[in-house]
């Protein structure tokens, strides 16, 4: 049962942080943008309320401005966002338990938020009062308030003048790396960080510019085949606990 005490709450919005910080500022890039092809602020927040993909939204700009038709639009949005697919596969087993707010979990999942609630420990001693699914929720309703609140704001600042906008796209990878360390630091098992990072490499360096979904299917593929060893891992970590208490 969900259970939205103080504890989940006060973790949900202490991980939450890192995200806050570029979430805004990416948001209000976006609303800059878009406000200076001729779209107002209430444009901007719709947007980040129903898209909730910061480089979907980003291409979106220019499909807007472009009069792009609704197959190219459609072709680009599949193609940007693949990456959710394998996202959405990994996380079956943990949103499928979800009894409320299981389909806004599913639309407000993002790289940022995903990065935080699969590697959430519920078994982690400083985790003990926290409800993992209501931090779920919590999480994922702050991640989206934070992209709603920086497309509306950066709207209405673009409105009141004009900004010079080279080299926003750079939060994004700040704010990915800022979460990599968080979670290097806080985490004890670090299999899937280096793999994730070598294997991105050899990918980038082999395929180039296309390496994010074969990287993303080889991740969750070792993924699934290490699952039942994690999950072991994780019980008889659970069971020797008891046993000291």
């Amino acid at each position: 049962m969900n259970r939205f005490n103080k504890p989940t709450l006060k973790k949900a919005f202490k991980d939450s942080l890192p995200v806050m910080a570029g979430y805004i500022f990416m948001g209000m890039g976006f609303g800059v943008l878009l406000q200076a092809k001729g779209y107002s602020f209430i444009w901007a927040g719709l947007m980040g309320l129903t898209i909730i993909s910061g480089s979907m939204q980003y291409v979106a700009v220019d499909l807007l401005s472009g009069g792009a038709s609704f197959i190219t639009t459609a072709i680009m949005t599949l193609m940007i966002n693949a990456r959710y697919f394998f996202y959405g596969l990994s996380m079956l087993g943990k949103y499928r338990e979800v009894e409320r707010g299981r389909f806004y979990l599913v639309a407000t999942l993002t790289d940022e938020t995903f990065s935080l609630t699969s590697t959430f420990d519920e078994n982690a001693p400083e985790n003990n009062d926290v409800s993992r699914h209501a931090y779920y929720f919590l999480l994922s309703m702050m991640d989206h308030c934070y992209w709603i609140i920086g497309c509306t704001a950066g709207a209405l600042i673009g409105s009141a003048g004009a900004f010079n906008t080279a080299g926003v796209e750079f939060a994004m990878t700040a704010l990915f790396v800022a979460i990599f360390v968080d979670q290097w630091m806080s985490g004890k098992n670090h299999f899937y960080s280096v793999l994730g990072v070598v294997l991105s490499v050899a990918l980038l360096l082999i395929l180039g510019d296309s390496f994010v979904i074969p990287t993303m299917i080889i991740l969750t593929l070792i993924s699934m085949l290490r699952k039942p060893a994690d999950e072991k891992e994780a019980d008889s970590k659970t069971k020797e606990a008891n046993t000291c208490e």
